[in-house]
């Protein structure tokens, strides 16, 4: 059985897999991509030996996500869990917005963060990270199939304004995309900073957050009610 969960802001991913073993009664629970303690949406969460052993299929799907990138800013994590660096204050208009983000879609190679869970040497990047390591990574090639600004209105407004600025934006991209290496990379199209402060996963493949559960609506009783046997057909 799978389960479609909106997952709140403030809780890792394998906090979500604790509470659906809770409320399920099954210890074979696995999710299929982590989301980050800040990010919100979407997980697929298996429940059972069958489930949790096709989870892997899902990890290749295209995903569609929702953010706020913080431009002229940033963090050493990329994301709002890190204390705020102020860049140099530049200018950046609409224009100069669009041609940064038509430089970042399509096929794109991306260095991936420090600060994530990828292995070096068997260790976690973060844990070298927080160790005071550093690692040269090389850049990971991934498809940008659409990268769109949400809220048109904001972007416009940056014309009189000068860095930092907010910019919500719709990413739809492969599987191995990091959405906080985006919001720092479109930093430095504008010569600038980037980092994401709000990410929202809306869609992974053909399921989409209209269709999921909260946590605090899944129950002992009904989470059978809830959950789907066939997702992947």
């Amino acid at each position: 059985m799978f389960l479609l969960i909106d997952k709140p802001a403030g809780i890792t991913s394998h906090d979500v897999v604790d509470q659906v073993r809770r409320i399920t009664g099954e210890r074979r629970v696995g999710h299929a991509g982590t989301l980050d303690p800040f990010a919100t949406g979407l997980m697929i969460v298996g429940v059972g030996r069958e489930s949790t052993k096709r989870l892997g299929e899902f990890l290749k799907q295209a995903k569609t996500y929702e953010a706020t990138f913080r431009i002229g800013e940033t963090t050493e994590t990329l994301d709002p869990e890190g204390a705020v660096i102020t860049g140099s204050v530049v200018k950046v208009t609409p224009t100069e917005i669009q041609a940064g983000i038509s430089a970042l879609t399509g096929a794109i190679m991306q260095i991936p963060p420090m600060y994530s869970a990828l292995k070096r040497g068997g260790k976690k990047l973060y844990e070298l990270a927080r160790a005071g390591e550093t690692v040269v990574l090389e850049p990971r090639p991934v498809t940008i199939f659409e990268l769109a600004i949400i809220d048109q209105a904001l972007c416009d407004q940056t014309q009189a304004n000068l860095t930092p600025f907010n910019l919500r934006v719709r990413i739809h991209c492969s599987s191995g995309t990091y959405i906080r290496c985006l919001a720092r990379d479109l930093g430095e199209k504008l010569g600038t900073l980037g980092y994401v402060t709000e990410l929202c996963r809306t869609r992974i493949g053909n399921w989409d957050l209209k269709k999921t559960s909260k946590l605090s609506e899944l129950t002992r009783e009904n989470w059978v009610d809830r959950a789907t046997a066939n997702l992947l057909n």
